[in-house]
């Protein structure tokens, strides 16, 4: 496997990947995680902007379960009155192993003194050893997520011998200006299948569904200037700029 390339399993009591457009009303998981959710999942882990991280299989270990929960939303909006609930329907005692690599982020060249392979898979790695380098949620905030060093094709999954499943059309992620260049943002659509137990995602530039959103500005880049030179502060307080 080459050396950009990384493996992990993820577990947790419950989980909530819902359409993040919908979000407002009382939600339901879709049932498997997206691929932007996975994104994040490994972002959690270790994460530079330097780099992106592309998902490429997605194996579910445990059966595909539900339950509803009764929750008091917090948009006052939504709530009738402090009585008011709303019924989530979220994934119960979930597991997957997750395979990905990573890629250079080419929008920022003034870090391309930075792309070191080795350096940041080997860190990657420590911090999955440590459970992830900040708090690491399934879907949201509330369904609490742990991460471990796994080999992708360890141990037996519940769905190994299940040919084929599908799933329909499903939220795939966002086509962010920072990833793409592009200033409008976008959300794309795909509709994975799951073979023998296994999800292959499409990349982004793969998904044929793509609906533009708004433009938004992008305030990073290597054309920006990010910071500020002593020279120039030090002009500044000559002039009594900073006064």
């Amino acid at each position: 496997m080459p050396d950009n390339f990384l493996e992990y399993e993820m577990w947790g009591k419950n989980a909530l990947y819902s359409e993040p457009l919908s979000r407002g009303s009382e939600k339901m998981s879709f049932p498997i995680p997206t691929y932007q959710s996975l994104i994040g999942t490994s972002e959690s882990i270790y994460w530079k902007p330097t780099f992106k991280y592309i998902i490429d299989d997605l194996r579910v270990i445990n059966p595909i379960k539900v339950e509803s929960k009764s929750m008091r939303p917090l948009d006052k909006r939504l709530a009738l009155n402090h009585n008011t609930l709303a019924f989530y329907t979220y994934l119960s005692d979930v597991r997957y192993q997750v395979r990905c690599h990573i890629e250079w982020n080419l929008q920022r060249e003034d870090l391309a003194a930075d792309r070191n392979m080795k350096k940041h898979t080997a860190i990657f790695k420590r911090a999955l050893k440590a459970g992830g380098r900040r708090d690491l949620f399934l879907g949201t905030r509330e369904c609490q997520g742990y991460v471990k060093p796994q080999a992708f094709d360890s141990g037996d999954g519940y769905y190994d011998n299940v040919t084929s499943q599908y799933f329909g059309l499903m939220f795939h992620g966002y086509n962010y200006p920072s990833d793409t260049g592009d200033p409008m943002l976008s959300v794309r659509m795909d509709a994975p299948i799951m073979k023998n137990g296994v999800v292959h995602f499409k990349r982004p530039e793969e998904c044929k569904i793509v609906q533009p959103i708004r433009k938004i500005k992008y305030t990073g880049g290597h054309d920006q200037k990010l910071f500020e030179s002593v020279d120039d502060l030090y002009q500044q307080m000559v002039r009594g700029d900073d006064k």
